[in-house]
């Protein structure tokens, strides 16, 4: 494999990351709009488009291996290889989370909603704008933007506890509510769990310009 040819091949690594990390993002928007508005055809939907993101995930994964095996690279190409093998591997459990939180939204139906929803779809518009900043931090190879964009899990984790305060306070008050709002904990844990995963993202691009490993949080 020439070094002109080896640059092209990890080029394209890189536009594929990006399209999983699009189709992800696109995925966790689904989730809650379709809990939010209980829309569960749209909720019985993720899963097939969370396959997609599971079929993207093997493909970079082959690319990957086949430039480690054909090109042995070194320094800041490996560093590339190695960074996109390992935000795949996040990416795909945010869309995971997703699917976790479509599941949700089948359980409930058309069940009366115990509250109006403003502080999850809150949590996710935040973690979206995380995935949305980390992607173009990894394509401008960015650190501050990355810093930028893991420094924004704090805003989610804030708002996860608020949720978690208001349903158990609900739940003292009437606990025949007990069951949605155990769901909607979880959901809110799904939506932490996914802004965890982009500040791992916005680690590894980190890693991947300096050479060095840090934890931002």
């Amino acid at each position: 494999m020439t070094r002109l040819h080896f640059q092209h091949q990890l080029e394209d690594v890189k536009h594929k990351l990006l399209r999983m990390g699009s189709l992800v993002e696109s995925i966790v928007d689904m989730a809650v709009t379709s809990l939010k508005e209980q829309d569960l055809e749209a909720a019985s939907k993720i899963a097939l488009e969370d396959d997609k993101i599971d079929s993207m995930d093997i493909e970079i994964e082959m690319d990957c291996m086949k430039l480690l095996a054909l090109q042995q690279p070194l320094a800041k190409d490996l560093r590339t290889i190695a960074t996109a093998l390992k935000i795949i591997t996040d990416l795909e459990r945010i869309g995971d989370h997703a699917v976790n939180i479509a599941k949700i939204t089948l359980e409930i139906g058309k069940e009366p909603l115990i509250k109006p929803l403003i502080d999850i779809p809150r949590m996710a518009r935040i973690a979206q704008e995380m995935i949305r900043l980390s992607l173009d931090a990894y394509v401008k190879e960015d650190i501050e933007l990355a810093k930028k964009a893991a420094e924004m899990d704090q805003q989610v984790d804030d708002i996860y506890q608020a949720i978690i305060d208001e349903l158990l306070q609900m739940i003292v008050d009437d606990p025949k509510i007990t069951k949605q709002a155990t769901k909607l904990m979880f959901v809110g844990r799904y939506l932490e769990r996914i802004a965890d995963h982009t500040t791992n993202v916005c680690e590894r691009i980190i890693y991947m310009v300096t050479g060095k490993l840090e934890e931002i949080n």
